[in-house]
């Protein structure tokens, strides 16, 4: 792969962990594992993901995401836990594709995957405090199902075209500025609703 192609994978994997960082590791870890993905030489420092006990904590991790993310509110209070966590994986996972010899290039590298992460996380959070207003229950459950297999889907063809991986960043990257800014509008309109002084009936109206 070329170094467009290098950078759109890692830019997409980074950014695909600020919504689901344990699901990124497990299916890159296992899809190596089973031999689905084929590192070339410049990608092996990824090697370590498919280690049975880093596999393991993924797992576990993963499954743990997966019917926290279902609960209404339980799923903002596990994304306010993982503010730190997601950015910092999706850095360390943005590294180690990189894995440049080159200093500046880890630099970059580690600052692009940690900010990609975290502007997908504060999408991924905001969107979800938004629908925890909703008093529709079901549309929280329908949000995380679509959540899982758009980054499972995204993921798997980052891996499989590299060139696509270009293409699933740059959708990624704008999908996440568009929710970013429709969140935080409707937030503010939400705000400004609760705070309007309510009417008060006269005796006799």
């Amino acid at each position: 792969m070329g170094l467009i192609e290098i950078l759109g994978l890692a830019a997409s994997v980074s950014l695909l962990a600020g919504w689901r960082l344990y699901l990124c590791i497990f299916v890159t870890g296992l899809a190596m594992r089973t031999g689905w993905i084929d590192l070339p030489s410049h990608l092996q420092a990824l090697g370590t993901l498919s280690n049975p006990w880093v596999l393991g904590a993924a797992l576990i991790g993963l499954i743990a995401e997966f019917f926290v993310d279902k609960v209404a509110w339980l799923d903002s209070a596990w994304d306010s836990i993982h503010s730190v966590i997601r950015p910092l994986g999706g850095a360390l996972l943005a590294l180690s594709i990189v894995d440049a010899g080159d200093p500046a290039w880890q630099v970059i590298a580690y600052l692009l995957g940690g900010g990609g992460a975290l502007l997908t996380h504060g999408a991924k959070a905001g969107t979800r405090a938004l629908v925890n207003a909703s008093p529709e229950p079901v549309s929280n459950v329908v949000v995380s199902a679509g959540e899982d297999v758009a980054t499972g889907g995204l993921l798997a063809l980052a891996f499989l075209n590299p060139v696509a991986a270009l293409v699933v960043a740059l959708l990624v990257l704008a999908l996440a500025i568009v929710l970013i800014i429709y969140t935080r509008r409707a937030l503010r309109a939400i705000l400004r609703l609760g705070r309007r002084p309510q009417s008060v009936e006269t005796p006799g109206s």
